[in-house]
């Protein structure tokens, strides 16, 4: 299994010259989490906060590019991962330079508790 950041987004649908009931969706929406160490594995740094999104425009218009529709907001929900992929990843962030904690608490400060394995 591979780790990946699930977020619950609302979305509206952008009609025209028709009305559509209902205008609006909710959806979950799984992003495959970079490989620890490779480029966009910081994702959850630069994305996250206590578990919550840290700039909800900028999640917000990340979201309509992956959808292709216009997003009205994204909560997350957890990065959900196997045993394995939370360890590589704790490996890599003890071997970054990006960081001057350890891997536990660095992931509690982005990801907060929301952290499922399965």
């Amino acid at each position: 299994m591979s780790a990946a950041y699930v977020f619950r987004v609302t979305f509206r649908l952008d009609a025209r010259g028709v009305e559509t009931d209902p205008e609006r969706f909710e959806t979950v929406v799984r992003k495959p989490a970079a490989e620890p160490g490779t480029e966009g594995w910081l994702f959850f740094r630069d994305a996250l906060w206590r578990g919550e999104v840290n700039d909800p425009g900028h999640l917000r218009s990340l979201a309509e590019g992956w959808l292709s529709v216009p997003v009205t907001s994204v909560t997350f929900s957890e990065l959900r991962t196997d045993e394995a992929s939370l360890d590589a990843l704790r490996s890599a962030i003890a071997a970054s330079d990006e960081f001057d904690d350890t891997p536990q608490a660095v992931l509690h400060a982005h990801l907060g508790s929301s952290i499922r394995v399965v």
